[in-house]
């Protein structure tokens, strides 16, 4: 670990991503070109030029603003030179030397995309579409934007995801639909995306990533994995611990934490609360009063904050997690010393709409799947999902709208966030179990009740947080595209060293009720 560089907080003002425009739009939808480019950024006001990645030569990468049903058509170019600038583990799957050393693929977090639009780990490709991985199908991606909500876009290669996405390569996507709008939620500039990530320098402002774990061993190759990386300092919207300034009313905030492991839990330094309207997929049927938001990497928070009664005061987002370093305890600022410029008209509403939960009797399964931790050939610490490697035989393959509940039953010592692709969970309980007994009887002990979920928690998630110790209960109906998916822990360190496994989708098995419906009513199956 290189010695630390001392930056002074808040002297940064916070970038708003730009919003991309699409090349071209008609009945069809909306079509973009992102091209993946290499450039030199500011990040801090005292640090030099850093070397990044980013989508359209930016980071975070433009933001995506669309409307729900309107069809998206992205393609998503590379333009990267050929060899990395951050150490590649070449004892990885799927990161081997016999494979290009810079390699893409982009997955729509959180989006119902066909198959072939979802950024399969497989489905690379390299600079000009040169080289392609062995599940590579097309140039221009679908996304059909099924449902308003705050997702987000960046890299998903086997074996370098953490790689990729440390350089530069995330961006926002949010769907809007009119019910949303009809709620007169702060809007324009009003509404600010933050999109929260953790880094580490060098002196001369180069990104930092350890080559090797702090335990050296000469069992280790060069370079090794680490598992995981947790940097040294917060980064929002491309700059670190900026300041913004803000009217004293209601802003609206989509909070991201898209750090590679790191997990935050968000506090105004100032006592007020945050006003939680919606989580990773959509709204919540009513705000929710928090005082503090926990986030694992990738979940995304939807709030909104009255600075009203601020005016003149500067207000410091925190992070007050248990483990987080004196660098990593201030995330931005927020300077309420612009006036009002006109009277807020926003609303905080009641209710915010009707959601569909799923109910136990709905299930038509419930499977139990393992977190495990063992040693790799190297010693290293290698976590898994339900004990299998990425090659082995796919073992989850679900019928098209079947429900499920899945229990996550995590035997390690880390809380781990579980990303299912394409399909939306809803959290039934976490309850603690006694890890011991399990791991050497196979049989659950349970050593507490079961909890619900939290309230922010109370609506459907892509990713949820599975703690050490509990059983971690959801509920899903998998669908609404067939296909071969991805389920993994999204710390970008456990993922891309195995803790990764595919899904498949299968379509609805032909009942001769179906026959004869198709024999009937041909046209209804066109």
């Amino acid at each position: 670990m290189p010695a630390k560089v001392k930056l002074q907080k808040f002297v940064d003002k916070l970038p708003i991503p730009k919003t991309i425009s699409p090349i071209k739009r008609d009945k069809e939808g909306s079509y973009y070109e992102v091209t993946m480019r290499e450039f030199t950024q500011k990040l801090h006001r005292d640090l030099g030029p850093t070397r990044l990645w980013g989508y359209n030569g930016m980071y975070p990468g433009p933001t995506f603003d669309v409307m729900k049903g309107e069809t998206t058509f992205v393609k998503w170019m590379n333009d990267l030179p050929p060899k990395h600038f951050l150490p590649i583990d070449t004892t990885i799957h799927g990161a081997e030397k016999t494979l290009p050393e810079v390699r893409t693929v982009v997955h729509l977090h959180g989006g119902k995309q066909p198959a072939h639009s979802d950024g399969y780990p497989e489905a690379w490709f390299t600079r000009n579409f040169e080289q392609t991985g062995p599940l590579f199908e097309r140039e221009v991606y679908e996304y059909p934007n099924l449902e308003a909500t705050t997702l987000w876009y960046h890299d998903h290669t086997m074996g370098i995801t953490r790689l990729n996405m440390y350089a530069g390569l995330a961006g926002f996507f949010i769907i809007r639909d009119k019910h949303e709008q009809s709620l007169n939620l702060p809007t324009g500039i009003y509404e600010i995306p933050l999109l929260i990530q953790d880094r580490s320098f060098n002196p001369d402002g180069s990104l930092y990533y350890p080559s090797q774990p702090d335990e050296k061993s000469p069992r280790l190759p060069y370079p090794s994995i680490v598992t995981p990386f947790d940097a040294d300092t917060i980064l929002v919207n491309g700059k670190v611990w900026p300041y913004v300034e803000v009217e004293p009313r209601k802003y609206r905030f989509r909070i991201l934490n898209a750090s590679n492991s790191r997990a935050i839990t968000f506090k105004l330094d100032s006592g007020q609360p945050f006003y939680q309207i919606g989580t990773d997929r959509g709204l919540l049927e009513k705000p929710v009063k928090m005082n503090e938001i926990l986030l694992l990497t990738t979940e995304r928070a939807d709030v909104i904050v009255d600075f009203s009664g601020s005016f003149g005061q500067s207000i410091v987002l925190k992070n007050v997690f248990k483990d987080a370093s004196p660098e990593t305890t201030n995330v931005m600022q927020f300077k309420v010393t612009v006036p009002l410029k006109s009277k807020d008209t926003s609303s905080l509403p009641d209710y915010l709409g009707k959601i569909d939960f799923l109910s136990r009797k709905m299930a038509s399964r419930t499977r139990d799947l393992t977190l495990v931790r063992v040693a790799d050939e190297y010693g290293r610490s290698l976590n898994l999902l339900g004990g299998k490697m990425w090659i082995d035989r796919i073992s989850e393959k679900i019928e098209l709208g079947t429900v499920e509940i899945w229990r996550l039953i995590n035997t390690t010592t880390d809380d781990h966030p579980i990303h299912l692709h394409i399909v939306d969970m809803q959290i039934l309980e976490r309850q603690p179990f006694d890890v011991a007994h399990f791991q050497a009887t196979g049989k659950l002990k349970f050593t507490g009740h079961a909890a619900p979920p939290d309230p922010n928690e109370r609506g459907f998630k892509d990713t949820i947080r599975a703690p050490a110790g509990y059983v971690t209960s959801f509920i899903a109906s998998f669908g609404p595209l067939t296909g071969r998916f991805v389920w993994h822990c999204h710390m970008l360190e456990h993922e891309d060293h195995e803790m990764m496994r595919p899904f498949e989708i299968l379509k609805k098995k032909n009942t001769l009720k179906d026959i004869l419906m198709r024999m009937i009513y041909p046209s209804r199956f066109l």
